[in-house]
């Protein structure tokens, strides 16, 4: 039976500059590679060691990007090794089928988040009459599923975080804050049920996770075991589960870990 390898990727296993986190001296720094370009500039990166790992985990396990990305975002990284055969994107939104969205699990997916959620437009409304244009940069819809906000992360304001998070939760949706982006998001548009859906084509019968944030708790716990690097929103607060494993590496070292992590389990699982 196949081992289901499902991970978010940004500030999980991929990283920008900003957050790659080398406090070693220069000459002891990772050689990187650069796996994203944007508008003709390298954005995001993993240690060659990782990008190694990685190649390598396609021989041993089905390799599922899992990410809050727009499909657009996401088809612009340049993964090491063979293409991925499913993909998830828009935090469980759309499924990719050999890079093409599966009609039938997005359609199920916008009639539940129609029945169980407010609608987008009042929460687009919302953040719009509500965030204060001094720490904001872009206001952003993504896939018409959800939104998010860019922001100067220093100007934020906390407190105003805070009370969206309450407001949204009255409503069925979610807050999220990672790097200098506020996500609100409808709580049933989850990284893990699409996983189980691949789960379940795949016949997998153990599923490994890693995520940084708030919104890959999900997928951590649907896991049969799980990682989480040393920063972001769930070490923030110190976040744990019985089969999840809190690596203390920070920044592209940490993805490089993770990766490591994946390998060893499917060569030998638990």
């Amino acid at each position: 039976m196949p081992v289901l390898v499902a991970s978010d990727l940004d500030r999980t296993l991929i990283y920008s500059s900003a957050a790659l986190a080398l406090t070693m001296p220069d000459a002891r720094a990772p050689r990187l590679l650069c796996v994203e370009v944007h508008e003709s500039k390298p954005l995001s990166y993993m240690t060659e060691t990782a990008a190694q790992l990685l190649t390598d985990l396609a021989d041993t396990a089905v390799f599922v990007p899992t990410t809050t990305r727009t499909r657009k975002q996401y088809l612009r990284i340049n993964l090491p090794g063979p293409a991925p055969t499913y993909a998830i994107c828009a935090n469980g939104g759309h499924l990719l089928v050999d890079g093409v969205t599966d009609a039938d699990w997005h359609a199920a997916v916008t009639a539940r988040l129609a029945d169980e959620c407010a609608p987008l437009a009042e929460v687009q409304e919302h953040l719009l009459r509500t965030a204060d244009p001094v720490w904001v940069r872009k206001h952003r819809v993504a896939e018409d599923l959800f939104a998010y906000l860019v922001v100067e992360r220093e100007l934020l304001s906390e407190e105003w975080v805070k009370e969206l998070a309450a407001w949204a939760e009255t409503r069925g949706w979610t807050v999220s804050l990672q790097g200098r982006k506020i996500y609100a998001v409808p709580k049933p548009l989850t990284k893990s049920a699409a996983v189980r859906e691949v789960a379940r084509r795949t016949g997998a019968d153990l599923t490994l996770a890693a995520g940084d944030s708030l919104l890959d708790a999900d997928l951590l716990l649907a896991a049969d075991r799980g990682w989480r690097p040393g920063h972001g929103e769930l070490a923030d607060v110190a976040w744990t589960a019985p089969q999840i494993s809190a690596l203390p590496e920070r920044g592209v070292l940490a993805g490089e870990r993770i990766v490591r992590e994946f390998l060893r389990a499917t060569r030998k699982p638990a």
